[in-house]
């Protein structure tokens, strides 16, 4: 990771002009098409002596164009400038998205962002800058020209089983519940991160006992069903069977996001737990009772086992 990244939340917050080659976008996810997009722009930059930057928009611009609202990201914003900085990024800008800026045109905010940075080059999949996206790739080439900064619209967009890698891609992948093409296109394990909270400990009664995350509520969640999970706590990683759902045996009114750390006793309340999802074993069932419950979960336990046991060391 590159730790003496600088992250900012406002122009203003910058107190030199330096070269710069800007990527601009939401970058939710950082998934493998923005890696190739960053990963390009950081060796030209460093080629040229330019800064590699990023402006990244929070929160993401549909929730204010068209006001939605519940869980949407990929990514929490503090993962998703921890994923930037790994990819050489040196300068993070987290740019607030609001009717102001909505409402900004294209050539405005790019004399902004100049005034700034010295701008050298503007990066991005697909250009669509300002208001009523008037600051497409041909608008700021000739922009550019005036203002001496490069347009680079990426044309080698990266593809993955013959579709293209996207943010929505992920996302839709993610309400399937299928991990192993959300981790295909993420080029890393998709995780969530919570706070461990007391819930009924019904778990604990049936020899089961489980972490219950707290999860961000703009965050995605994966399909409801079973999957192995590995569990990061204070740097130590354990395995895990993950249920998410609304148990539909016990009550099946509230969703919860619950981890069976296999082998491990200690109380966590409190605490914060990370958990890197490998594969779903299954969907989410009712059950005739208690006793039908605790049989499925010992079958899915030794079923996580087998499947984390048998993951090469170098990726597990």
């Amino acid at each position: 990771m590159n730790s003496s990244y600088l992250r900012v939340n406002d122009l203003t917050e910058l107190q030199e002009r330096i070269p710069t080659y800007l990527a601009i976008g939401v970058f939710d996810g950082v998934h493998r098409g923005h890696q190739h997009l960053l990963q390009k722009m950081v060796a030209a930059g460093r080629e040229r002596g330019f800064r590699p930057a990023v402006l990244t928009f929070f929160p993401h611009p549909v929730t204010v164009i068209r006001d939605l609202s519940g869980r949407l990201y990929v990514t929490s914003l503090e993962e998703r400038v921890k994923l930037l900085a790994e990819q050489g990024i040196e300068l993070i800008i987290v740019h607030p998205f609001n009717e102001t800026i909505r409402h900004l045109r294209a050539a405005d905010f790019v004399q902004r962002l100049d005034a700034s940075l010295d701008l050298r080059g503007l990066w991005a999949g697909h250009f669509s800058l300002g208001y009523q996206r008037e600051g497409d790739a041909p608008f700021l080439t000739h922009l550019g020209k005036e203002m001496g900064f490069t347009v680079h619209e990426m044309t080698d967009l990266v593809m993955v089983n013959g579709e293209r890698m996207s943010s929505s891609r992920i996302r839709a992948a993610l309400s399937r519940g299928d991990i192993a093409d959300v981790n295909l296109g993420l080029g890393r394990r998709f995780c969530l991160t919570g706070r461990v909270v007391r819930n009924d400990q019904l778990g604990r009664t049936i020899g089961f006992p489980t972490a219950n995350l707290a999860i961000w509520d703009q965050l995605l969640i994966p399909a409801n069903g079973v999957y192995a999970t590995y569990a990061w706590l204070n740097q130590q990683r354990y395995h895990a069977a993950t249920n998410i759902g609304v148990r539909p045996t016990v009550d099946g009114r509230r969703l919860t996001v619950e981890a069976h750390l296999l082998d491990f006793a200690t109380d966590i309340y409190g605490q914060e737990l990370r958990l890197e999802f490998v594969s779903r074993i299954r969907d989410e069932r009712k059950f005739s009772g208690v006793d039908e419950l605790k049989a499925q979960i010992v079958a899915d336990v030794a079923t996580v086992r087998r499947i984390l046991a048998a993951l090469p060391l170098s990726t597990a």
